[in-house]
């Protein structure tokens, strides 16, 4: 699984950090260790600590950057506690930070992990198998309107209400218990028009369950800043994402540190104290070129953004 790995926008990420400078970098989602080996790669010099919340991706990256050994340290846990990790360990600054957001090829294979409705699986969808809540406890268990609220605010899915209605339906039959009974109902509860649209009609809904099963946008502002805030002076921050929730937390992070003080104009003088720790390299989000899309399909939707500490 892990040989099919195929990190996105590679290059794009190692000049934006400029990894031909010696450095210690973190990847706060070391996944299967792709980004991760082309960091190490451009120097022989270069240190990488690797976070990931899911050990199937901490033991694939062991495995894969096995040849690196002492340049790499690898730690299980997630982004949310990137500050606390670092301080422990001792590592006051770093000249780069990744953050690769979203799901890897490698957890869209694992047919046991509930990510994909391509087979029939268990509605799981937990990054890290340490947490207790699944899929199948907010599918199951969840009033119709927080399923509601949920379908809108992370999968933006416009026919929320009726498939959630379709589901409390689906409910008084039973639990339901697997990704392919799951997605069919979803195909039977939306306009026929959107069944036949360019995405699976499954599609958004399944994203919003996983983002809140694994509360992956509560903490992701926060930790970008506690990144900049252990980021050397001229050091560089990538972020790639995959979905506009993603994206626009991002960006507005970014604009933030970048903006520095908050102070109406009408204020003389700066009573906020809040100064500029951000120069956007990128305005416009850099996106894969055609020739890698065709290569690696997932890639078609990743926005990278990149910013230099200052």
């Amino acid at each position: 699984m892990s040989q099919r790995h195929i990190p996105v926008l590679l290059n794009e990420v190692l000049e934006a950090l400029r990894c031909e400078r010696p450095g210690l970098y973190i990847d706060c989602t070391v996944g299967a260790g792709g980004h991760a080996k082309g960091i190490l790669t451009s120097s022989p010099e270069n240190r990488l600590v690797g976070m990931d919340w899911d050990i199937e991706a901490i033991e694939t990256a062991s495995e894969n950057l096995k040849d690196f050994g002492a340049r790499v340290t690898l730690i299980r846990e997630d982004f949310s506690s990137l500050k606390t990790t670092l301080e422990e360990r001792n590592i006051p600054e770093a000249d780069g930070f990744l953050f690769d957001l979203g799901l890897s090829s490698m957890q869209l294979g694992s047919r046991e992990r509930g990510f994909s409705f391509q087979e029939d699986a268990p509605l799981d969808m937990r990054m890290d198998k340490r947490k207790q809540t699944t899929a199948y406890d907010l599918v199951n268990k969840l009033p119709a309107r927080e399923l509601v609220d949920i379908l809108r605010l992370y999968g933006e899915e416009r026919w929320a209400r009726k498939i959630v209605s379709a589901l409390m339906r689906e409910r008084e039959n039973g639990p339901i218990t697997g990704t392919r009974q799951l997605a069919e109902m979803i195909g039977s509860a939306v306009p026929p028009f959107y069944r036949r649209g360019p995405i699976h009609p499954a599609t958004k809904t399944f994203q919003a369950l996983r983002i809140a099963v694994n509360m992956e946008l509560e903490h992701l502002e926060t930790a970008i800043k506690d990144a900049v805030g252990h980021l050397k002076h001229g050091g560089r921050i990538c972020v790639i994402s995959f979905h506009s929730l993603e994206d626009r937390i991002v960006k507005g992070a970014f604009r933030d540190m970048e903006r520095g003080c908050l102070c109406p104009p009408r204020i003389p003088y700066c009573i906020c104290g809040l100064k500029q720790s951000l120069m956007i390299l990128t305005r416009k989000p850099v996106r894969p070129s055609s020739s890698e899309i065709i290569s690696n399909p997932r890639a078609r939707s990743a926005k990278l953004r990149v910013a230099e500490k200052v």
